[in-house]
């Protein structure tokens, strides 16, 4: 087991000053994987003024593009070396199979540096305008807006933490972390990767805790900056705490995408990236397909082979290769997916599939892939479970509608044989996100939703997210 009594600041383990901890239990098994402290108020002040330090009298803020750059790299290279155990510890936080563990705690926060690293070597940190109001001209820096917190989820740890970690680096920010109490664990490991690439003390820090910390961090006049990914209940006090201090913050607070099979569509790869879409990570994602429009043609035909995939997940130990479904995160999880298949049924769907705990295995907090059909329109918020309900509609007009009528925005897909219509369906869908027969999150585009927070995560934006604008104002030479 492992057992962490120390926040991380300065480039140090510190005792904590907290006696609280937090225990962190395996879901697959419902065995204690380990602790780490349920920080206290003295903790936040510890890291966050180990954090402003390195900010104001520390290299970091005042590096070159090129030496930044280079130190994410060695950071990216620590990480991946570092894959393997990340990715393991992971599964046995909160129970992604371990074949995508692999992949988005492993394989992709290390692509996410290095493509930020890509950006600051290119970022040109000055430029010169000409002057409107006078006779001269402007230089207009973008200068590391400070002192940023990151605030994480656990359904994907890693691999979110560096989609504001990285962006944050690169603009020259120094960071406090404060991962989610559920996969609090794997945060540890990032210590020991940045002070294997050589970073500068300061630039990093880790503090864990619920979302009492979260809070603290949010309201800390030491902090210039915060992210959140999570439920929507904790990131509106975080916004409310930001906003009475005038912090900048970007949130992300999940979905309930839509996704429109057209009269077009080929339905046999529409059901298996559907069913992808849908029960990937028991269903614990932001953008899972949990409504499905189909056409009432062949509405039964979409059912049909959606309930095919659900046949097709592997339940079992996260940790072995062929599992493709894990169990979800928490008990408490497990019992809020229970309530929204019940409220379901109880608006009239249909189960076609699973709807209940599995006969095997026996221990752990899983939950069968599940099919409703129907119109559940009465039942609102997120599922977050491996849920996906199956909805009628007559007339494309129809599907539009019931899609951009309810959710928050974040993502929606269009399947159709007519690329060229999917981007006009595209254009009438009110989300950030959008894919035509796939949906893949682009790292070099914008990804965020028009109700789901606010800012944007991914591409050059999120880096621009993290730099704050200042002009000098320069006049002509007086003439000789």
């Amino acid at each position: 087991m492992l057992e962490y009594r120390d926040v991380y600041a300065g480039g140090r383990l510190l005792p904590s000053a907290s006696p609280d901890v937090i225990t962190v239990a395996n879901p697959a098994t419902e065995e204690i994987v380990g602790a780490a402290p349920a920080a206290s108020g003295h903790d936040v002040d510890i890291v966050v003024g180990a954090a402003r330090q390195a900010f104001d009298r520390g290299p970091w803020p005042g590096a070159s593009q090129a030496d930044r750059a280079a130190a994410m790299d060695r950071l990216a290279a620590a990480l991946q070396d570092r894959a393997p155990d990340t990715a393991r510890l992971v599964t046995a936080e909160m129970g992604m199979p371990i074949a995508a563990s692999r992949l988005h705690n492993g394989e992709v926060p290390v692509t996410i540096l290095r493509y930020y690293a890509t950006l600051a070597r290119a970022l040109q940190p000055e430029e010169i305008r000409a002057a409107v109001n006078f006779r001269g001209h402007t230089i207009v820096r973008h200068e590391p807006v400070g002192v940023a917190a990151v605030i994480a989820p656990w359904n994907y740890p890693l691999a979110l933490t560096f989609s504001q970690l990285a962006p944050a680096l690169a603009a020259g920010c120094t960071v406090v972390l404060k991962p989610a109490a559920q996969t609090c664990l794997s945060a540890y490991i990032l210590a020991e990767a940045f002070e294997a690439a050589d970073f500068p003390p300061g630039v990093f820090n880790l503090v864990t805790g619920g979302n009492e910390v979260a809070e603290l961090l949010a309201r800390h006049p030491g902090v210039d900056k915060v992210s959140f990914a999570g439920p929507a209940s904790v990131g509106r006090r975080i916004a409310v705490a930001c906003g009475e201090t005038f912090k900048s913050v970007n949130l992300e607070m999940g979905g309930k995408a839509a996704a429109i099979v057209l009269d077009d569509a080929d339905l046999a790869a529409a059901s298996v990236a559907l069913g992808r879409l849908a029960f990937a990570n028991c269903g614990q994602t932001c953008f899972a397909a949990s409504r499905v429009l189909a056409p009432k043609g062949r509405y039964d035909d979409v059912v049909g082979g959606l309930v095919e995939q659900a046949a097709a997940e592997v339940a079992g130990d996260p940790m072995a290769a062929e599992t493709s479904l894990g169990p979800l995160v928490s008990p408490r999880r497990r019992a809020g997916v229970e309530s929204y298949v019940a409220a379901s049924t109880g608006e009239g769907a249909r189960v076609a599939v699973g709807g209940r705990r599995p006969a095997a295995p026996v221990r752990g907090y899983y939950y069968e892939p599940t099919v409703l059909a129907g119109d559940v329109g009465g039942v609102g918020g997120e599922v977050f479970g491996p849920v996906v309900t199956v909805i009628p509609y007559a007339h494309e007009s129809e599907a539009v509608a019931v899609a951009n009528e309810a959710g928050p925005g974040l993502a929606g897909t269009v399947w159709t044989s007519d690329p060229d219509h999917g981007v006009d369906i595209a254009r009438r869908i009110h989300v950030g996100t959008f894919g035509v027969n796939l949906y893949v999150p682009d790292l070099g585009s914008p990804w965020g939703g028009k109700a789901s927070g606010q800012g944007s995560t991914y591409g050059p934006e999120c880096l621009g997210a993290y730099l704050r604008p200042k002009s000098v104002f320069l006049p002509e030479p007086a003439p000789a």
